[in-house]
């Protein structure tokens, strides 16, 4: 006998609302019922090519469909509101990261789900790439020896025509590139290692095009377990570059996530054969389901995420005073 199909909404029809229905359609137990997106035509266009309703409202859409899963693919400011009024609906959520735009903001979500009693999954894709996944068994097999530093760097053009206005007012997305992208390689690090930030200094630059949100970041963090690492961020022109080099005793890691993984074992780095997977939206899902099924987390809960967002915090409080901050 098939399983009782849960129904998923996704609010926001933006670009990543794609692959959010790609990987519902692949998810046995789910099934896509609605999109919501201010932008009707937007909305449309997803529900014709999904089959599914569309809404400009997403209250209208949760009160109509009653949907068991609620996606939140909204810009971040945001993700309070609409999470809060699911969670009080009874709906599980796909909360899209960050989490929220302050720690504040998160405490308020983790409030509402406790009260509705249902499953949250933050949407930190970090977690369930192939790449990154078979890092962490090279990691933890021991492979590299005692782990001793990571560098993280990652360069774009953030302030390209095509990223929507909202990204670059800080009152709207709670940063630029660090809040954006940094906070990808805060939650990589963490989840890596195992082992949560516990200080942080920083240093960012403000020279973007457009908006007030800052356009470069360097982060030197020491984790709970003690192990150094830096994440370097730039989005002025220049070469895209994506990299994390995990350093040992015995040898190094270079990963690409997304793309590739090399090891070091002394010499000059060789490719690592990584075994396909699901996509990560696919894992994500899965994940989600099997939370809900058991009542119990998913591998990526809301006071995980809370605490990215703390560490992120802790990153523009140095910058602004110049002052180490500790977690």
């Amino acid at each position: 006998m098939k399983k009782a199909e849960l129904k998923v909404a996704v609010l926001g029809a933006g670009a990543i609302a794609g692959q959010h229905f790609d990987a519902i359609r692949r998810t046995d137990g789910f099934v896509a019922c609605a999109v919501a997106d201010i932008q009707q035509e937007r909305a449309q266009a997803i529900a014709d090519t999904y089959g599914i309703a569309a809404y400009s409202d997403y209250q209208e859409l949760i009160r109509q469909e009653r949907p068991d899963v609620v996606v939140i693919a909204l810009p971040h400011f945001l993700h309070r509101e609409t999470a809060i009024f699911a969670a009080e609906h009874g709906c599980h959520l796909m909360l899209e990261k960050p989490m929220a735009l302050n720690v504040a903001e998160c405490d308020d979500i983790m409030e509402a789900a406790s009260k509705a009693d249902i499953r949250i999954l933050i949407g930190h894709t970090q977690h369930y790439m192939a790449e990154n996944i078979h890092a962490k068994r090279i990691i933890e097999s021991g492979e590299l020896g005692e782990i001793v530093m990571i560098n993280d760097v990652r360069h774009l053009n953030y302030y390209q025509d095509t990223r929507p206005q909202w990204f670059l007012e800080k009152d709207k997305s709670g940063g630029g590139i660090l809040a954006n992208l940094g906070t990808h390689s805060i939650d990589k690090i963490q989840w890596l290692m195992d082992s949560s930030v516990r200080k942080v200094s920083a240093k960012v630059s403000h020279h973007g095009k457009r908006g007030n949100v800052e356009g470069s970041g360097i982060i030197y963090m020491e984790l709970a377990s003690g192990l150094p690492a830096s994440i370097a961020q730039s989005g002025y022109p220049g070469a895209t570059r994506n990299e994390t080099e995990i350093i040992g005793t015995l040898g190094m890691l270079k990963l690409v996530t997304g793309v590739s993984l090399w090891i070091s074992r002394g010499g000059a780095y060789e490719q690592v054969d990584v075994p396909p997977m699901d996509t990560p939206f696919e894992l994500q899902y899965k994940d989600l389901l099997s939370a809900i099924e058991a009542k119990s987390e998913t591998s990526c809960p809301p006071e995980y995420a809370r605490g990215v967002i703390a560490a992120l915090e802790a990153v523009y409080r140095s910058a602004e005073t110049g002052v180490e901050q500790f977690l």
